[in-house]
């Protein structure tokens, strides 16, 4: 009897702490960054936030390669997002925990867009930090953040990019999370986009043209990204298709 109820105690306390997505664990833990630098880019994407309101139609998450919209991709989003008042909320370096934080803790507070670009999760998979399942798990988490929070907005969940010259283990480490998060699409409120064999050659290698550092975008690489997408989103936001 007596063990019986504490395993009832275990069920119980286990239930009440963990996530939905299934065990705690960093990926899908939500927390802020804690360097100043993460703290002033974080003030002003919710400076941002606020500035635009429900006049933002389209809004991009992720890490340092959106965040180089406004480096290396500035003239392609002026070309494609300026006049669809986008957002662009994206970090250097952050992960899945820190977009999960920022989430509710202002880049999305007051807006209503009708689209939302999401690609996170390169960051968490240096090394041994994270396996792919929680990887995937925390991908997972943003989504269902996302369908929460803003539950008329369309998201764009778009594959990981390929990284690295060559073959590596990193690379298919991507492409194993690849395989799970496409199930969160259900071609209405999510919708999968996969494009990342454009950034490699036919024997697998890939071309510094297009990631210099073969992880971060060269201008070329942003325009890449921006006709990838283009059809889906222009029928999101039911305005006419940008021509390359």
């Amino acid at each position: 009897m007596k063990s019986t109820c504490m395993l009832s105690l275990l069920i119980v306390v286990a239930s009440t702490v963990l996530p939905l997505t299934g065990f705690a664990h960093s990926a899908n833990e939500a927390a802020p960054r804690t360097d100043s630098g993460w703290k002033d880019r974080q003030k002003i994407l919710n400076a941002r936030a606020a500035e635009a309101g429900e006049k933002a139609q389209v809004i991009f998450i992720g890490d340092s390669i959106t965040q180089g919209w406004e480096g290396e991709g500035r003239d392609v989003w002026s070309k494609y997002y300026a006049h669809r008042n986008a957002v662009n909320l994206g970090i250097g370096g952050d992960r899945t925990q820190h977009v999960l934080w920022r989430l509710a803790n202002g880049n999305i507070d007051g807006l209503k867009p009708k689209a939302a670009v999401l690609m996170i999760g390169t960051n968490n998979s240096n090394g041994e930090d994270n396996t792919p399942e929680q990887i995937a798990d925390g991908i997972v988490s943003i989504v269902k953040n996302l369908r929460e929070k803003l539950p008329n907005t369309k998201i764009l969940l778009l594959a990981i990019f390929p990284r690295s010259e060559n073959f590596s283990a990193q690379r298919g480490k991507l492409a194993m999370i690849n395989q799970v998060i496409r199930r969160q699409a259900d071609g209405k409120n999510v919708i999968w986009v996969d494009f990342g064999h454009q950034y490699l050659n036919d024997d697998g290698t890939m071309p510094r043209s297009l990631m210099p550092d073969y992880l971060h975008l060269s201008k070329k690489g942003y325009e890449i990204w921006a006709e990838a997408i283009e059809d889906q989103l222009s029928a999101i936001v039911g305005d006419k298709r940008v021509n390359p």
